[in-house]
């Protein structure tokens, strides 16, 4: 069975193309819920404008990323 922490360290291998970090240590996956056999992500972009958008099917504005979203790790590597 697939849990919520499995598909964010999986999904943590997905890297932001321009930053090279891990779409989860950024703060972009806002939730990871699992039912049964179906999984619901939701997730955002760094910025309305960045140039990956059109690539993703569904995403999310609200609420809006920030800097203070990422992990601990992130902020320290990026300097925040």
């Amino acid at each position: 069975m697939t849990t919520t922490e499995a598909l964010r360290e999986a999904l943590n291998a997905v890297e932001d193309p321009e930053i090279g970090m891990g779409i989860v240590d950024l703060g972009l996956v806002y939730d990871v819920a699992v039912d049964g056999e179906a999984v619901k992500i939701t997730y955002t972009l760094t910025s309305m404008g960045c140039p990956v958008g059109p690539w993703i099917a569904e995403l999310v504005w609200s609420p809006a990323w920030s800097p203070e979203l990422m992990s601990e790790d992130a902020k320290f590597i990026l300097g925040y």
